[in-house]
């Protein structure tokens, strides 16, 4: 294989892809008051997700260092592709950059392109199949990351979650200037523009607002035949396959992959949030 993809731990990988070289996830590192969890294989979800709702303190995140993704480039490979978070939301990807020039300094020229996904969770793993599918297909390594600049361009964001207060209290809700009271069970409809939080709408009760993000992902799609629909859900199973069906009643697509939520992911998305890509 002439290619690896390198993604932080935001991203979820196909339960395939997790023990293969040519996958690697660069884990962030999450808190729980005194409670460290490391994103990587060792993840709890279950335990993790036990820990946030018995703590009064939220949750926080810091991402990994540079010296970890120079060593994650290390690979006989000769290009290697890099997805990380959205760059308004983490430094993970200004931490992928400096780890480029780490290793360049360090182990000389090597094929590195380095994407801010401008999203998170399955955003980057879309964006990642890409980059193998095209690898797989023999494109030359610029004409692959201009695919993936324009690719991640087209690419929508949307997520429904029953709690906000992780994304709030740490500063990720910057410009929305109101949020919906939570006691009248008003559920908002949140999209991405450019990387950054936005609220495009808003239901009262979950079912409700996941059948307004259908309607947003069915009308904004372009061309939806030709793409993957890729949902994350945090512990909701049920919730992720009503989402499939929603979506599927209004538009035809290429594929639909549904996956649990990692570690980063987890945490933001917090228990029962749903997360869709298109």
């Amino acid at each position: 294989m002439n290619y690896k993809i390198v993604a932080d731990s935001c991203c979820e990988f196909p339960a395939e892809y997790d023990r293969n070289a040519g996958y690697e996830r660069v884990a962030l590192r999450l808190e729980v008051e005194d409670q460290i969890f490391i994103d990587d294989d060792t993840f709890d979800q279950a335990k993790f997700l036990k820990a946030v709702a018995a703590s009064a303190q939220c949750p926080k995140s810091s991402c990994p260092s540079p010296e970890a993704f120079m060593e994650a480039y290390r690979t006989e490979a000769e290009n290697v592709f890099v997805f990380t978070l959205s760059s308004k939301l983490s430094g993970s990807y200004n931490s992928a950059v400096l780890g480029k020039k780490l290793y360049h300094e360090k182990y000389g020229d090597k094929n590195i392109f380095v994407c801010d996904s401008e999203s998170a969770s399955c955003g980057e793993t879309q964006l990642a199949l890409k980059a193998a599918e095209w690898s797989g297909e023999g494109c030359s390594f610029e004409e692959i990351c201009r695919r993936l600049t324009d690719y991640r361009d087209r690419m929508n964001t949307y997520f429904v979650l029953d709690n906000l207060e992780t994304l709030r209290k740490n500063g990720r809700l910057t410009g929305i200037k109101a949020l919906v009271a939570t006691t009248l069970n008003i559920k908002p409809v949140m999209g991405a523009d450019r990387g950054e939080i936005v609220q495009i709408g808003q239901a009262i009760g979950t079912r409700k607002a996941l059948a307004k993000m259908a309607e947003a992902v069915a009308r904004e799609a372009s061309c939806p035949e030709e793409k993957l629909l890729a949902i994350t859900h945090c512990n909701c199973p049920d919730r992720a396959e009503l989402m499939k069906e929603m979506i599927l009643s209004r538009i035809k697509v290429r594929d639909v992959l549904i996956m649990d939520t990692r570690g980063v992911s987890s945490m933001y998305a917090n228990d029962g949030g749903v997360i869709v890509t298109l």
